[in-house]
């Protein structure tokens, strides 16, 4: 695939997943939903690793990636999935647009990585300013939605923090197999939720969820990473950053067009200091040393 088709694809992946996280849930529970996604994501992984004949890495520091991957994701899976109950598609791609201010500020903490810049800094407090502002505008959608608004920021907590281990152990095995082996360390959790809070197959699935799941199973589970990774080998950073500022505002707009989802003032503000807090993040001291130039 060109490096614009795989953008473009990204792109479209990653804005209609919330939407598709929704849709997925509908009739059979939000434990199922992500149950059956992720078992779809194993199946198709492994069957890709078997038609590649990619090999399956099984040395210390993979193992290390398989947990650290499989425990991140299944604590940030089943807190999204949860919280769709009560937010908004739209407003789950917004706060997941926090996740490059977070990592990086993980990866400062943990990784030593980066310094604390005055253009990161005038960042991150602008992804606080639309944070709060999500949170006064998403409260007065749906009952419980402050309770999903938390358990949605703390999903992307464990996603971000989830890259800042899998970057600390700093394993070389294949993609595919990563992803393989991060699912099938979260599969048996997602068993064990769904277990423990439902434990009943569902009657009847509507013909909207199981094509939901698949889609989630296929695209958002094994495609989208996989297209990711490979956009990481062969393009700047500050290329795939723009990802992250397209994809809140492209999954606002499929929300209220495809699913009738209320967008309240506040939320559309939040999005703006969130995206404008991202770009002050990636280009801001770039921009502050063209000004001094000046």
């Amino acid at each position: 695939m060109s490096l614009p088709a795989a953008f473009v694809s990204v792109i479209l992946i990653w804005s209609t997943t919330p939407l598709a996280i929704k849709w997925s849930a509908l009739g059979v529970g939000f434990s199922f939903a992500v149950l059956a996604r992720m078992t779809i994501g194993v199946l198709l992984s492994a069957a890709l690793m078997a038609a590649f004949r990619i090999r399956f890495p099984l040395h210390r520091k993979a193992l290390q990636a398989y947990l650290a991957g499989g425990l991140s994701m299944f604590a940030a899976m089943a807190l999204t999935y949860w919280s769709s109950q009560f937010v908004s598609s739209g407003t789950i791609a917004v706060l997941f647009g926090l996740s490059p201010l977070i990592t990086s500020l993980g990866a400062m903490l943990w990784l030593k990585e980066e310094a604390l810049t005055p253009g990161k800094l005038a960042g991150m407090l602008l992804g606080v300013l639309g944070l709060v502002l999500v949170f006064s505008g998403g409260a007065g959608i749906v009952a419980n939605s402050v309770s999903g608004l938390i358990a949605l920021f703390l999903a992307v907590v464990a996603q971000s923090l989830g890259l800042v281990w899998l970057k600390r152990i700093n394993d070389d095995s294949p993609p595919l197999a990563t992803t393989l082996g991060i699912l099938s360390v979260s599969l048996p959790l997602f068993l064990g939720a769904w277990w423990w809070l439902d434990g009943d197959m569902p009657q009847s699935v509507s013909l909207r969820a199981v094509e939901a799941t698949v889609y989630l199973g296929t695209f958002g589970s094994v495609l989208g990473f996989a297209l990711y990774y490979y956009l990481i080998k062969h393009i700047e950073a500050g290329r795939i950053a723009l990802i992250t500022l397209i994809t809140p505002v492209a999954a606002l707009l499929l929300g209220h067009a495809l699913n009738n989802e209320q967008v309240l003032p506040q939320v559309w503000q939040g999005t703006a200091c969130i995206l404008f807090g991202l770009c002050l993040h990636r280009w801001g001291e770039h921009w502050f040393a063209c000004l001094r130039g000046r």
